[in-house]
């Protein structure tokens, strides 16, 4: 029987394949024969693993997106990379203070943004990505944090930023300055650390090392769900 399927080439390191157009660039890649051991995560477009960069044949464009969300298109050309570029700064977070000349202080280009949005239409999570360079910007680092949340850090925004912005550690400085500096403590927190220091739960964590794996499957299931 003639199969239904509809082919389309695509070449990976300059090597032709025929796969079906139905794929993602991650499937498309195994169903050549590919084993994925690295840049593969969780494969549902969460962990910001599998960024990657393509070409269309006749395009002069080069595009990027996340291999397990990308369908392949005919003529498309592959090319592997191990990461984006980008700047890392490193820095102790107990002194910094949460302001925007402490975000400037690591990652100045923030204000070279020309606010082309590429970052944004790029994003696979549709997060405002030049809003929250635009909180950092002002000292709104709660803001900045609240907006960058979700971020996955896959690096598709900064591989679009024509004034190089790394916005994906702009957004994670931001959130650990909220977290340590901002953000009042969290009182159960503090109460449960204590119980747990005082030995109020000894007996149970033992018993619970000591437990056989069927015990443990049971505990687990028959918990206690917050709704």
């Amino acid at each position: 029987m003639e199969s239904d399927l509809k082919m389309v080439n695509i070449y990976v390191m300059g090597k032709k394949y025929l796969v079906p157009d139905s794929l993602t660039i991650m499937h498309a890649m195994e169903y050549a024969g590919y084993q994925l051991v690295r840049g593969c995560g969780c494969r549902a477009g969460f962990c910001g693993a599998c960024a990657t960069v393509f070409r269309i044949h006749g395009d002069y464009d080069l595009k990027v997106g996340l291999a397990c969300q990308t369908k392949v298109e005919p003529e498309m050309y592959l090319t592997q990379i191990p990461f984006f570029p980008a700047q890392k700064s490193e820095y102790k977070l107990g002194e910094l203070k949460p302001t925007a000349a402490q975000i400037a202080q690591f990652y100045p280009e923030i204000y070279r943004c020309i606010g082309c949005n590429a970052c944004t239409k790029i994003c696979p999570q549709d997060l405002k990505v030049m809003q929250y360079i635009a909180y950092a910007q002002r000292g709104q680092i709660d803001r900045c944090a609240d907006e960058s949340f979700d971020c996955v850090m896959c690096g598709l925004c900064a591989s679009r930023c024509p004034a190089q912005i790394v916005h994906f550690n702009v957004g994670i400085l931001a959130r650990r300055l909220y977290s340590r500096h901002l953000l009042p403590p969290a009182g159960h927190l503090q109460s449960r650390v204590a119980e747990i220091e005082s030995g109020k739960f000894a007996v149970e964590m033992t018993e619970l090392v000591n437990a056989s794996k069927e015990t443990l499957r049971k505990l687990y299931a028959s918990r206690e769900i917050e709704d």
